[in-house]
């Protein structure tokens, strides 16, 4: 079993003994044992206060609730939220309760996942404070390889992508808080627990770790492996599959035709992937009780799929075939449609680049990251 770095906390007790500390956590943060980060922080060190993200330290909030501060029912130990609506940022007033801020989150290796951010702008803040920061390091389940998609552009910044990464970006917490800090001359105190014995050209199903749901969007492997292409769809009027038991695994709406869409898609003969088609009705989010028809995706072979592409090539199928399809507009305050914050440009929309050169163009400055983002690896 490849270890995290909060399954090597004793070979670096030295970073938190004698400190007030902070963390930032969710339910992924567990040794492998299932022992909660959280436990282990307060009985062996000095855990004075949390730091909730999106979904809440324990996972018992709503994607998108607002969190109030309260106290953990088990630790006792105060829990201040980093999602909050006028803020996500740490306070003045939180950092005063801490010595440094401990991250241990479970990413999924992909632009539009929010806990990436709530690590950056926790890492900005800690610097500015003169705090320490630490990250426990977990594997990207992407592999630390593979990178997809373009890179996220000026003044298209969000809560889903506030940084130049690509989509998928083959990096772990650790190394895009390194390159980070670097990059944006931030000059934190950063210090990272490593994970022991993974090969970054490895996928979570080759780890022998058990996976636990960074996010109830993402039961299970699969979902996370098909996600950075089918989270697109948060974009449009296509149900992503959330409301139903397969999310970011089925795509459809009221309006698709799911035999017919099954078959053009399998038909491309896409690498990795069979399309199956299926019909469902959402029992929350778009098309809440509506009958809807569209595809389930099943992966065949991991290492063979290309996500993005696959996603991009469904929807710009969709769309050609449907009049009602639509990209959603802008909402929650938004100046840009969520498809364009998702899209880290407006190229979806804009459609400046048929589908070839576009994805020619993604492909490019894949590459071009993945050369850069080396100088940042740890394993």
């Amino acid at each position: 079993m490849i270890a995290n770095g909060i399954d090597r906390i004793e070979d670096y007790a030295h970073l938190l003994q004698g400190k007030r500390l902070g963390l930032i956590t969710s339910p992924t943060g567990l040794n492998r044992n299932f022992e909660s980060t959280i436990q282990i922080l307060h009985e062996r060190f000095k855990l004075t206060a949390l730091f909730s993200p999106e979904h809440g330290v324990r996972g018992d909030q709503a994607a998108g609730a607002q969190v109030e501060t309260y106290r953990d029912p088990i630790t006792g130990v105060p829990v201040y939220s980093l999602y909050r609506k006028d803020s996500k940022r740490l306070s003045a007033e939180m950092l005063d309760e801490v010595d440094a801020v401990v991250y241990d989150i479970q990413d999924v290796g992909v632009r539009y996942y929010t806990f990436i951010y709530t690590m950056l702008y926790a890492l900005e803040d800690c610097a500015n404070a003169g705090k320490e920061f630490i990250v426990l390091d977990r594997i990207n389940p992407l592999d630390g390889v593979t990178v997809e998609g373009n890179v996220l552009k000026p003044g298209f910044e969000s809560f889903v992508g506030n940084y130049p990464l690509a989509v998928r970006y083959g990096l772990t917490a650790g190394e895009v808080a390194s390159m980070a800090n670097e990059q944006m001359r931030w000059n934190a105190q950063l210090h990272i627990v490593p994970c022991g014995g993974w090969d970054r050209n490895m996928l979570f199903s080759e780890t022998g770790n058990l996976w636990v749901m960074p996010s109830l969007g993402l039961p299970r492997f699969d979902s996370a492996l098909l996600y950075p292409g089918t989270c697109l769809f948060e974009g449009t009027n296509l149900s992503e599959g959330r409301g139903t038991t397969a999310p970011f695994e089925i795509v459809g709406a009221p309006f698709v035709e799911a035999e017919k869409l099954a078959d053009e898609m399998n038909g491309m003969k896409l690498p990795g992937v069979i399309f199956r088609p299926v019909y469902f009705k959402p029992t929350f989010s778009k098309h809440e009780g509506e009958q809807c028809g569209g595809v389930q995706l099943h992966i065949t072979d991991q290492r063979a799929l290309q996500p993005l592409e696959t996603g991009i090539r469904l929807m710009y199928t969709l769309k050609r075939n449907y009049e009602a399809f639509e990209f959603l507009p802008p909402h929650k305050g938004n100046k840009l449609p969520f498809i364009d914050l998702l899209g880290g440009d407006d190229l979806y929309r804009s459609e400046p680049l048929d589908l070839p050169a576009l994805l020619e163009q993604f492909r490019e400055e894949a590459r071009s990251f993945a050369d850069m983002k080396q100088q940042y690896h740890i394993y």
